[in-house]
């Protein structure tokens, strides 16, 4: 590959633990195209002055956004599909040349994919998180029509402004009280990540049917997901919802449907590669 090839990206802060990369750039590998996918570290500070070098490059197809940039993003994109108003953060990112950039969240469809899967029913759920990630599955989870949503942070007023803003009924709690009985428990947080502190939490008011579903992905195994399963409980890794919203992105950037058939291959070299 050369600096000439077109190309996308992520950013973040941190961004070295990012997988985006290798998931993209094997799927561009199987479908022979001639395009690459990098990971950008990237400031809050310095978005502005990223966003105005990247719109000078003719080859930068676009980005994918990740923490603590998704909400921050929407002051520099145009927004067609109204993502602002129905979810209130942007993930991805696509640039035309001369033309605008355009937001959009694919965030909300990789998230849901598993439980489309698995076929989920429940009737209610728990969101640890009030940040970008939480506002996309919280879109997600409405469209399911799960009608009874609690959502769980370190300020109950953030996940209060959260639901609301959703016009969604539900309640927001501290981030330390007792977990409601639910049949979904979600984190949209980095608590867990390498690096970050333990989400702790006490998974007995759960239902016994009830799935855990952790995004965050390194490491795969969270301390979550090991309570959840010592608990008998469902449990989807954070590479669900990771390589779900990758394909949407993929698509958006390649104008290529990425290869679904080659998942488990995916999942192997993710599971295998040295994060």
């Amino acid at each position: 590959m050369t600096d000439k090839l077109p190309y996308a990206e992520v950013i973040g802060d941190p961004i070295a633990h990012s997988k985006s990369p290798l998931i993209h750039n094997f799927w561009l590998n199987a479908l022979d195209i001639e395009a690459e996918y990098k990971k950008t570290h990237v400031t809050p500070q310095g978005l502005a002055a990223y966003f105005l070098m990247r719109r000078a490059d003719p080859d930068w197809l676009g980005c994918n956004v990740t923490i603590p940039h998704k909400i921050a993003v929407m002051d520099y994109v145009d927004d067609p599909g109204g993502v602002r108003e129905r979810i209130g953060a942007v993930n991805t990112i696509a640039s035309e040349t001369g033309g605008p950039l355009i937001g959009t969240n694919t965030d909300a469809g990789g998230f849901l994919q598993p439980l489309l899967r698995d076929k989920w029913k429940g009737q209610s759920a728990v969101i640890v998180g009030a940040g970008g990630a939480a506002r996309a599955i919280l879109f997600a989870l409405t469209s399911l029509g799960v009608p009874n949503i609690t959502v769980m942070a370190r300020d109950p007023a953030k996940g209060q402004a959260l639901l609301d803003r959703a016009g969604v009924k539900g309640q927001a709690i501290g981030i330390s009280d007792a977990l409601p009985k639910a049949d979904l428990l979600v984190n949209a947080t980095s608590l867990g990540m390498v690096g970050q502190p333990l989400l702790e939490l006490d998974l007995a008011p759960l239902a016994d049917c009830a799935t855990v579903y952790d995004i965050v992905y390194a490491p795969l195994e969270t301390g979550l997901l090991k309570a959840a399963s010592a608990r008998g409980l469902k449990t989807l890794d954070g590479l669900e919802m990771l390589i779900g919203q990758a394909a949407l992105a993929f698509d958006i950037f390649f104008d290529a449907e990425a290869p679904r058939d080659l998942d488990e291959e995916l999942r192997a070299l993710l599971l295998a590669a040295d994060y």
